[in-house]
Formats: C-alpha cells, sequence, structure tokens
C-alpha cells in the first residue's frame, strides 16, 4: 500500500510539472512586473503594497491548474483502478493535494525574491512573505483540490472551480496579507490555522465528491 501511494504521488507530482506548471509562475512574475507599470515606481507606495500584491498573484497563481487536478484520471477511470487495489478516494485526493503543493508553491517562493525586487521590498518585508507563503499555501492547494474534486465532471467545471476557490481563498488572503503589516503575527497563527483546518478537511470533502461524481 505504501509503495502503491508513492508510485502515484511520484506519478501525480511528473504529470503536473510537465503539464504547465510554469505557467503560474510566469503568471506570478508578469503581475509582479505589471503591477509598478500601472501604479508608478513610488517606492514607499510599492514597499506599501508589493506584499499584498505577491499575495493576490499567489492565489491566482495556485488556482491555473485546478481543472486538470481530477477531472482527468476521472473522466478515464482512474479512480476505479485504484478503489480495485484498495486505495481510498481519501487517501488519493491527500496524494494529490501533496502533490499540487509540491509542483507549484516551492517554486513560487522562489520567485517571489524577484518578484520582491520588482516591488521594492525589503529583507525584512520578504521573509515575512515568505514565512506567510510558506503557512498559507498548503491552504490554497487544499482548497484548489477539494474544489476539483466537486467541480470534476461537470460541465464547464473550468470556468465553474475558478468561480469558487477565488471567493473561498479570501480568508486565507486577508489573513496572509494582514501578516505582513506591523505586528502581523496574529495574522501569521490565523492563516497558519486556516491552512491546517483545509488540509485536515481537504481528503474527506474531495474524497466524497469523488465518489459523488462516479456514482
Amino acid at each position: 500500500m505504501r509503495r502503491a501511494a508513492w508510485a502515484i504521488l511520484r506519478r501525480d507530482l511528473s504529470a503536473m510539472l510537465r503539464g504547465g506548471a510554469v505557467l503560474p509562475i510566469v503568471f506570478f512574475l508578469a503581475v509582479a512586473m505589471l503591477f509598478p507599470l500601472s501604479v508608478g515606481p513610488a517606492p514607499a507606495l510599492l514597499a506599501r503594497t508589493g506584499g499584498g500584491v505577491i499575495w493576490v498573484a499567489a492565489v491566482l497563481a495556485a488556482i491555473l491548474p485546478v481543472p486538470s487536478l481530477i477531472a482527468p484520471d476521472l473522466e478515464a477511470g482512474c479512480f476505479d483502478q485504484w478503489a480495485l487495489r484498495g486505495l481510498s478516494e481519501e487517501a488519493i485526493v491527500t496524494l494529490r493535494l501533496a502533490a499540487h503543493w509540491l509542483s507549484f508553491a516551492p517554486a513560487l517562493m522562489l520567485a517571489s525574491l524577484p518578484a520582491g525586487a520588482l516591488l521594492g521590498l525589503d529583507g525584512v518585508m520578504l521573509g515575512r512573505v515568505e514565512l506567510s507563503l510558506a503557512l498559507g499555501t498548503p491552504g490554497l492547494a487544499a482548497l484548489g483540490v477539494t474544489v476539483a474534486a466537486v467541480t470534476a465532471g461537470v460541465r464547464g467545471g473550468a470556468a465553474l472551480a475558478g468561480l469558487l476557490v477565488i471567493p473561498l481563498a479570501v480568508p486565507v488572503l486577508i489573513f496572509g496579507a494582514g501578516s505582513l503589516a506591523p505586528g502581523g503575527a496574529s495574522g501569521l497563527a490565523l492563516t497558519a490555522a486556516a491552512s491546517l483546518v483545509l488540509c485536515a478537511l481537504a481528503p474527506f470533502a474531495g474524497g466524497a465528491a469523488v465518489r459523488g461524481g462516479r456514482a
């Protein structure tokens, strides 16, 4: 069972990296480059708003792969094959969550370094941004996988997924961006708590949605 789980995780991560994992990072950096052009090069304004811009770009970049997280495997009957091997839908969703996070979050945090330089963030603020992303991106990944499971097999599911993820990601966005303010320790704690809750609920909600889609 453990060997099968590792094989599925490697397969999912490899498929995500081949299937366009660079696109969210390019989108993220594009937002960071375009924002100074739209508001002007004022250093004080960029330093005050740059962290929030990075968080908005991170949320939007995280939802780009959502339509392809569950639907292709559900249509191909992969979940039926895994069920025959004794792997539950909850286990598969958990592995998919881990693969989704690994496919975008480390690269996103690395891309935050040049993005922070473009937005004029100093070292202290950039460190806060990196820490908040480390705490918040697991929740974004969990939310993306859950919504992908709910919308898999639904006509127009790709558009519906985006409409669902964005409002549901607002609490994580608020807590993550709020943690960048002076004395933002409570914001970091709330970001971590929101991610923990989402990661705990995702396997059960996603597994139930997949079973409903297979019925």
